[in-house]
C-alpha cells in the first residue's frame, strides 16, 4: 500500500455504495473483481470490501493477484486466502501475513516477465476457489470472493486483466477511476466482445479518493520499494523464536547468527523463473537469495504446492548441502524437494551487520574445502 493510501482520511459515500451492492447481492456467491490504474486505491478498497462482507458472513475468500503490492504474501506470490473476522481488528496498513489455503511463487513483482505463467497461476487459483469454497456441503459452506488485481492495466497488463475477468466472469467489477482520464481503463464493459451477453456482470465504477500525480516520483517509487522490503522483512522475522526482535538491525544479527536448516542438494529440483543461468553459475546465483519452497507430491492442476520462502544462507559443495534460513515448519522443510529461484531480492538492510560478517557476503561461503 502506498504513503497516499495509508492517508485516507474517510471512505467516500460512493465507496460505501459499491461496498454494500455487492455484499446485499442476491448473486451467491459473490465474486468481486476490483480493478483500475496505479494509485486509484484498489487494494484500500478490497480491504473495506472485506470488512463489510465479514458483517455478512463468516469468512470471506481473497485472491490477490498483485504480485508487486499483495496483501497477505511478500511480494512475487499469487495467492488465495481466507479471512474471518479476528482479521477485522488487524491494522491493515502494516504488512500483514498470513498463510493462504494455497498460492504460487511467481518470483517477480510484475506479470511482465511470463504473462502466461502469471495467467495460468490465476486460472488455478480461481479453479481452486470454486472446488472448495463455491458449492455449498454438509462441511463447507459458500465464501464470497474478492480480487484484488495490479495497477498494470495499458499495453499487456490490459490484455492480461481481460483474460482474467472473461475467465472468472466474475458477478461484480468494481472499477476505480482515477482523475487523469488517459490513465483510465475504456468505459464501460471493457472486456466483452460484443456478442458477449451484458448482463454477466454488475459494473461499478467509483472514483479514487486519491489524487493521482501524472509521474510517479522518486520519493513514491522508494515509499514502494520500502513497502515491499517491509513484507520481506515482517517474513522472515517469523524464522526467530522466542526472542524479542524490534529493529532491523537486531533481525540482521539474528538471521545472520541463526542456525539454518540443512537441505540435501540431490533431494532438489532447482528451477530458475524468468531466466537461464549456466550450470556453471547456478550456486553462485543461488546464494544470499531468496527461493521458493516448493513439494511435488502436492499437486493441483499439475502446479506443485508452494510452502513458503527461503534465504540460501550458504552452500557446501562437497557435502552437497544448502543451508536455508526460513520459517516454515522443519516436517514441512523435510518434504521440499523443489526451489524456485526468481527476482525477489534479499532487502540489502538485512546484508550487513556491524561487528559481525554477514556470511552471505563470505567469499568462502561456495567453498568445496
Amino acid at each position: 500500500m502506498s504513503e497516499s493510501e495509508k492517508e485516507a482520511p474517510f471512505i467516500p459515500e460512493e465507496w460505501y455504495d459499491a461496498a454494500s451492492s455487492v455484499s446485499c447481492s442476491s448473486l451467491q456467491p459473490a465474486v468481486a473483481l476490483v480493478c483500475g490504474p496505479k494509485d486509484g486505491g484498489k487494494s484500500t478498497f478490497s480491504r473495506y470490501l472485506v470488512k463489510v462482507l465479514l458483517q455478512r458472513y463468516k469468512r470471506v475468500a481473497y485472491l490477490d493477484i498483485d504480485v508487486g503490492q499483495p496483501e497477505f504474501t511478500v511480494p512475487g506470490f499469487l495467492s488465495l486466502t481466507v479471512v474471518d473476522k479476528s482479521n477485522l481488528d488487524l491494522d491493515w496498513t502494516a504488512p500483514c501475513l498470513k498463510t493462504p489455503e494455497r498460492y504460487f511463487f511467481y518470483g517477480d513483482d510484475s506479470a511482465k516477465r511470463d504473462p502466461k505463467a502469471y495467467l495460468r497461476f490465476v486460472y488455478t487459483l480461481f479453479d481452486y476457489y470454486q472446488l472448495h469454497f463455491c458449492k455449498s456441503s454438509e462441511n463447507k459452506t459458500v465464501l464470497p470472493l474478492v480480487i484484488n488485481t495490479p495497477g498494470w492495466v495499458k499495453g499487456i497488463g490490459y490484455d492480461v486483466l481481460v483474460e482474467v475477468l472473461r475467465y472468472v466472469s466474475p458477478s461484480h467489477v468494481v472499477k476505480i477511476n482515477i482523475d487523469i482520464h488517459k490513465k483510465n481503463l475504456p468505459p464501460g464493459l471493457f472486456w466483452l466482445d460484443s456478442n458477449d451477453d451484458d448482463d454477466a456482470a454488475h459494473l461499478i465504477e467509483i472514483q479514487s479518493a486519491y489524487r493521482a500525480s501524472y509521474h510517479r516520483s522518486a520519493a513514491e517509487k522508494h515509499d514502494r520499494r520500502m513497502m515491499r522490503d517491509r513484507r520481506i522483512i515482517a517474513y522472515f522475522k517469523q524464522s526467530i523464536k522466542g526472542k524479542e526482535v524490534d529493529t532491523i538491525k537486531e533481525l540482521s544479527h539474528e538471521l545472520a547468527s541463526h542456525v539454518p536448516y540443512e537441505v540435501p542438494i540431490s533431494s532438489l529440483t532447482i528451477s530458475h523463473l524468468h531466466c537461464q543461468i549456466p550450470s556453471s553459475e547456478v550456486f553462485y546465483s543461488l546464494n544470499a537469495s531468496i527461493v521458493g519452497l516448493g513439494i511435488s507430491s502436492d499437486v493441483f492442476e499439475d502446479l506443485p504446492l508452494c510452502v513458503g520462502l527461503g534465504i540460501v544462507r550458504g552452500i557446501d559443495i562437497e557435502r552437497g548441502i544448502l543451508y536455508v534460513i526460513t520459517p516454515v515448519a522443519e516436517n514441512v522443510v523435510e518434504k521440499v524437494d523443489l526451489l524456485w529461484q526468481g527476482f525477489i531480492q534479499l532487502p540489502t538492510s538485512l546484508l550487513g551487520v556491524k561487528d559481525y560478517r554477514s556470511p552471505y557476503l563470505s567469499p568462502y561461503v561456495l567453498a568445496s574445502t
